[in-house]
């Protein structure tokens, strides 16, 4: 009677949550979290901004706002929702974002990503539409090979069994849960199918590695979904090429080598992976592997030549445009945006995982980034990078902050090209890069960014940290011009949450 009185919102803040017909035997409880889990999920959106508010008031830190936010995500959705799985992937994302702002600020891109989830789980139907149930481990044979067991079941879409395969291999560790969850995903690039796990992982010492299985389990499903998906010509190669390079570099008994590599080489390593067909950039990564180069700058030169998508890309074409993707834009599922997250995401993987699982990130981080060249329309090879010389000619001014307002502006009327020209000019001049950063954080939290702001941003950080100086400034260039093309469409709930939080 009194959760009745107060509606399911409140109930569930005052720790009243009502029993539900999904409450069944088979549903995951999330324990200390469960409470914040029901909140994200019951609160309608319109009131989600306040009760959140209201939590960070009463002491509930951030990251636990999210932690119970992607599990919240993870049982409505399952990896099985378009908006549900990029919401889940921006989590992770959001909070860096927010470690890197102002105390005032670092609620606004949590409360941006909270608010997305909140309302895309209303949509969806909340609770009673609930995918991920509580699933018992499988029993895993003597002597098996989990890895095969798993893709074995993926490949029969027997979800019943995936799930229960990997929850076995989880009960192990988290660490072998995913190495051998990687042997499904390898055998297609699909950006979905290669970000998520990684992004799943990226939130496990937030919600702990208990948890493994939970998110893990999201990329299981969309594997499973993704056996029904109509084939293409090349759909299949990388379960052909991969064990093929693995055994012809002889890579499969060896441990990744420590060889470092000057600017020279990862260049061209960057251009030939680049200008190759998939099969040909893969056969360089395997070869670079065979011999001896560290990883690392492998991945490197990987990110380069996904950047080079960014930076080359003529933009979306009239018979492409959607609401919110106007001819010429980048942002969103671009083809650049897309091949720079998956390269990201394999190089990533490569340094979470074991040492087979390193090399086949690698080997197929180069293959994608070929094939998106190839496979996605466009002459990539004949078009110039950004910023093009008359971009730079525009430039005059060699103070850092008079260069700042300029690229401010820049980014104001959506003029792609002379932003980059500014950012790659302030850059030439030795002037620091935290500046620029705070800059077009500022645009990925107010922007809507078509559900790609957050993690492009993160993926824009970590690669500008983990790329030599020689060529890290290429990936601020990149932002900026996708920050230019999505200006001018405010993310809902921002202006909300600004005034609410007096900001």
């Amino acid at each position: 009677m009194l959760v009745a009185s107060v509606g399911c919102g409140l109930a569930t803040e005052l720790g009243l949550a009502p029993a539900f017909a999904a409450d069944a035997s088979d549903t995951l409880d999330f324990g200390p979290l469960e409470s914040l889990v029901r909140l994200m999920q019951e609160t309608p959106a319109n009131k989600l901004l306040p009760a959140l508010a209201d939590k960070l008031t009463s002491g509930t830190k951030l990251d636990r706002l999210v932690a119970a936010a992607a599990l919240a995500n993870a049982r409505t959705f399952g990896g099985e929702d378009y908006v549900g799985f990029h919401t889940m992937m921006a989590l992770a994302p959001a909070l860096h974002m927010a470690r890197e702002l102002p105390e005032a600020l670092q609620p606004l891109p949590v409360f941006k990503v909270l608010y997305r989830n909140t309302n895309r789980i209303q949509e969806r139907g909340g609770r009673k539409e609930e995918v991920l149930h509580a699933v018992k481990p499988g029993k895993l044979p003597a002597g098996s090979d989990g890895g095969e067991l798993l893709r074995e079941a993926v490949h029969r879409k027997d979800v019943g069994a995936a799930e229960q395969t990997l929850v076995s291999l989880a009960q192990f560790s988290p660490e072998d849960a995913l190495n051998q969850l990687l042997h499904s995903v390898q055998e297609h690039t699909e950006v979905h199918r290669v970000v998520l796990p990684y992004r799943a992982w990226d939130l496990l010492d937030l919600i702990g590695k208990e948890q493994a299985h939970t998110l893990l389990r999201q990329s299981v499903r969309y594997c499973v979904k993704a056996e029904s998906w109509q084939r293409t010509a090349t759909w299949d190669e990388p379960r052909t090429l991969l064990p093929k390079l693995l055994e012809q570099h002889k890579l499969l008994d060896r441990v990744p080598g420590t060889r470092a590599a000057d600017d020279k080489w990862v260049d061209e390593l960057s251009q030939n992976i680049f200008k190759a067909t998939p099969e040909k950039a893969a056969e360089a990564a395997a070869a670079a592997l065979a011999d001896g180069f560290a990883p690392a700058a492998i991945g490197e030169a990987i990110s380069l030549a996904a950047n080079q998508l960014i930076l080359r890309d003529m933009g979306r074409t009239p018979r492409d445009e959607v609401a919110g993707k106007p001819p010429g834009s980048v942002h969103g599922d671009s083809i650049g945006v897309h091949a720079s997250d998956s390269a990201c995401a394999w190089r990533n993987l490569a340094r979470v995982s074991n040492a087979r699982n390193t090399f086949a990130c690698l080997i197929l981080g180069a293959y994608q980034v070929a094939l998106d060249r190839t496979a996605r329309g466009g002459d990539f090879l004949k078009w110039e990078p950004l910023p093009l010389q008359r971009h730079v000619g525009l430039v005059k001014s060699t103070d850092a902050d008079a260069l700042l307002r300029e690229a401010d502006e820049a980014i104001r009327q959506n003029l792609q090209g002379h932003v980059a020209g500014i950012v790659g000019r302030y850059g030439e001049l030795g002037h620091a890069p935290r500046p620029v950063f705070d800059l077009l954080l500022r645009y990925a939290v107010s922007e809507d960014g078509a559900l790609h702001a957050e993690k492009f941003y993160r993926t824009v950080t970590e690669e500008f940290a983990a790329t030599r100086p020689a060529f890290r400034w290429r990936q601020l260039v990149a932002i900026a011009r996708v920050t230019a093309s999505e200006y001018g469409r405010p993310a809902p709930g921002m202006a909300e949450a600004r005034e609410m939080l007096k900001v």
